[in-house]
This record gives structure tokens, C-alpha cells and sequence, in this order.
């Protein structure tokens, strides 16, 4: 007995619509997925043609004077030790780092509280995490990139 659609052609429109359905969910989700809107330190205190170190405004989490923020350097050449040969990126290469900081506002110093390597630009690919020293507080140093930090997260600029 041949195949005839005959039977079955009244099931084709709810076909087309759960499939339209489906790509409707599909694209709503995919714009929900939104990255991390990270925004340039300012230039003066970046190192040109070596990294650009980034902070993203929406991880800025004030409490009394102290202060978490998302930090994202990202380099123009492959950082750490070369472990499986000259051109492979192997687990001890890295191309960006993201570290979470907690700034003392009134004090001027930082610690770190998470810090990762990623395989590729912008804190893409395989992570590394790192070990972080929580209990070690650090000063924030005159001209550095911590300074832009504390400016930025204690409204200092």
C-alpha cells in the first residue's frame, strides 16, 4: 500500500506550529544569553600592546566600605610556562585571566578572592582555576591597575 499524506494532512499544521513554536523558544533563549558586558580600563593605566584589562560595572557589589568587582585582562600573546612545545597551548597557557577582588574603600588596598586562566581571549575555553590567598590583603599601589579598580568601584573618578 503506497504512503499517501491524505490521511494525516489535518496533523500538518499543528506539526508547522509546535516546529515554529520551537525555533520561537529557541531564539528567545539564545537572546537571554547574555555576556558579560565588560568595559576598558582607562588607557593611561593599561600597558599598550601587551593586555587590556577590563571591569564589568554589573558585578559591583557594595558593602559598608568594602567592595567585590570582576576583573578581565586579556593579553595579546600566550602567557605561562610552555610545557608540551613551543606552539601548543597546553594547561599551563593561558591567552586571559579573570579574577574577583574585594576592594577596602577607606583603607586603599585589595585581596583576591577567585582568580582563573582561560585558554582563549576574552575568559573563553578551558579554565584554570588558581590558588587565592584570601586572608592576604594587599595596597593598592599609585598608578596601577588596582588604583583604576578602586577608582572605578569607590567612586573615586
Amino acid at each position: 500500500m503506497p504512503f499517501t499524506l491524505r490521511p494525516y494532512r489535518r496533523f500538518l499544521p499543528l506539526v508547522y506550529s509546535s516546529g515554529a513554536c520551537a525555533l520561537i523558544t529557541l531564539l528567545l533563549l539564545s537572546v537571554g544569553l547574555v555576556y558579560a558586558e565588560w568595559v576598558a580600563i582607562e588607557d593611561h593605566y593599561q600597558s599598550p600592546g601587551l593586555q587590556t584589562v577590563y571591569f564589568d560595572p554589573d558585578t559591583i557589589r557594595r558593602e559598608g566600605h568594602l567592595v567585590t568587582i570582576w576583573q578581565l585582562t586579556d593579553y595579546k600573546s600566550v602567557q605561562g610556562n610552555v610545557g608540551l612545545g613551543r606552539f601548543t597551548l597546553d594547561p599551563s597557557r593561558f591567552l586571559s585571566t579573570k579574577t574577583h577582588k574585594q576592594i577596602d574603600c577607606v583603607e586603599k588596598r585589595l585581596r583576591l578572592l577567585a582568580y582563573m586562566e582561560f585558554l582563549r581571549h576574552m575568559g573563553t575555553d578551558r579554565r584554570n582555576d588558581g590558588y587565592v590567598d584570601k586572608d592576604n590583603w594587599l595596597p593598592i599601589e599609585p598608578e596601577s591597575i588596582n588604583e583604576a579598580l578602586w577608582n572605578v568601584a569607590c567612586g573615586k573618578s
